[in-house]
């Protein structure tokens, strides 16, 4: 299917526009885009000023060229350094006798007017490193930005971020998934890796949602019981299927949470962990015939696949099917189903298009400084992500039906 061209929305050009940019080429002497610029610029800061010349009027009541019995008047211009879109500039701010004044355009002890925050915020997110925001806003901009300046921009969404971890959810949610991805954080001049497990979810409506982050090192039962238990009273009462790896702990956690809840383990992580130590000369055979395990049209035929890889590849390979053999409760969930559901649990396409997003944070960073750098960085990379996330999983309704008759009685008609 072809892909859908945007459509491109053109500037209507008016005559007042045509007008402005005939002045604009006889007043200044124009040759480049960097003139056009600087004439921006320029026109700017007489804009700027001629904002707060009318708001001085309406301060003092009466227009300058009028006289007033009144005991404040106008007492001539203060000069203002500020940092635009076009760069650094002057401006003249009008003052008055009492220093009441208050200017609203530009105010008091304001030193930006570029929306500089939403631009860091936006390079944060596509996981650029506060020296990385700082030289670029120097180059674009022409204007320093602390380092410091960045982090105090971005911490201002600590409380944003801190609500959407605890934001209600769903009472059910037909299918989820756990992955993680490392980091290095530093701790007390300490590097230690972090792991960042996403907990995305397939909603009734078949949209997908980032449940959770949370950011740890110790897997266990208990821990991920802890986890289960925050979505437990964000609102969640069900989950049909929940798809991982071989978290350390996570069965029993999820027993324990959600008891009807069925634990499937990742297809694509059991792939990659078997192929893991297969040198490269035979890990695309040894891919193919594993295909013919997970694309079995049934339990049984799938078994029936796994003796014959095991009995192919075990002489040269020994521990390398033993995981299929240990974890074989938790794979075998998904031969129940139609072709069509079992892409949904098993396709990489749900949170891999999520991971993509995350691993630019670990090319763009080696180490994050802190672990607030860290988190400030995975949340604001999936609200960059997530924002893409409008339409419905493919073949939804067909998906549904199934889960509905695999789980009656669960879901919503």
């Amino acid at each position: 299917m072809a892909r859908e061209k945007k459509p491109v929305h053109k500037v209507q050009m008016t005559e007042g526009k045509r007008n402005i940019i005939h002045q604009l080429l006889d007043e200044y002497d124009i040759q480049s885009a960097e003139d056009i610029q600087e004439a921006l610029k320029d026109l700017l800061g007489g804009t700027i000023k001629e904002m707060m010349e009318a708001e001085m009027d309406d301060h003092l009541g009466y227009e300058k060229s009028q006289r007033s019995d009144s005991d404040d008047y106008r007492n001539g211009y203060k000069t203002k350094r500020v940092n635009s879109s076009y760069g650094t500039m002057e401006i003249e701010v009008p003052q008055d006798r009492r220093s009441s004044f208050e200017p609203k355009v530009v105010q008091k002890r304001q030193k930006d007017i570029s929306d500089i925050g939403s631009k860091i915020i936006s390079m944060y997110a596509k996981g650029m490193t506060t020296r990385q925001i700082s030289e670029t806003i120097d180059d674009i901009y022409g204007f320093d930005v602390s380092e410091g300046f960045i982090s105090d921009v971005t911490d201002k969404l600590l409380p944003q971020i801190e609500d959407w971890q605890n934001r209600p959810l769903d009472e059910i949610y037909p299918i989820v998934y756990i992955d993680a991805i490392h980091y290095s954080v530093r701790d007390n001049g300490v590097i230690r890796k972090l792991a960042a497990y996403v907990i995305l979810g397939i909603n009734t409506e078949g949209k997908k949602e980032v449940l959770s982050i949370n950011v740890g090192d110790n897997e266990s039962a208990k821990y991920w019981l802890s986890v289960l238990n925050e979505l437990k009273n964000r609102g969640v009462k069900d989950i049909l299927i929940l798809c991982a790896d071989g978290l350390t702990g996570i069965k029993e956690a999820i027993a324990a949470a959600f008891p009807k809840t069925e634990y499937q383990r990742c297809i694509v992580h059991q792939v990659r962990n078997t192929l893991k130590y297969v040198p490269d000369k035979d890990r695309e055979a040894f891919a193919t015939d594993l295909k013919t395990i997970y694309h079995a049209s049934d339990e049984s035929k799938a078994r029936e696949a796994l003796e014959r890889v095991n009995e192919k590849w075990s002489p040269k390979y020994p521990n390398s099917m033993k995981r299929w053999y240990d974890n074989w409760d938790a794979v075998s969930p998904i031969f129940k189903f139609s072709a069509a559901v079992q892409k949904v649990i098993y396709t990489t396409n749900s949170i891999e298009s999520l991971n993509v997003t995350y691993r630019k944070l670990n090319r763009q960073r080696s180490v994050f400084p802190s672990d607030t750098a860290q988190l400030k960085a995975l949340y604001l990379s999936t609200f960059e992500a997530t924002k893409k996330w409008t339409t419905t999983i493919r073949n939804w309704a067909q998906v549904y039906g199934e889960l509905s008759i695999m789980y009656e009685g669960r879901l919503p008609e």
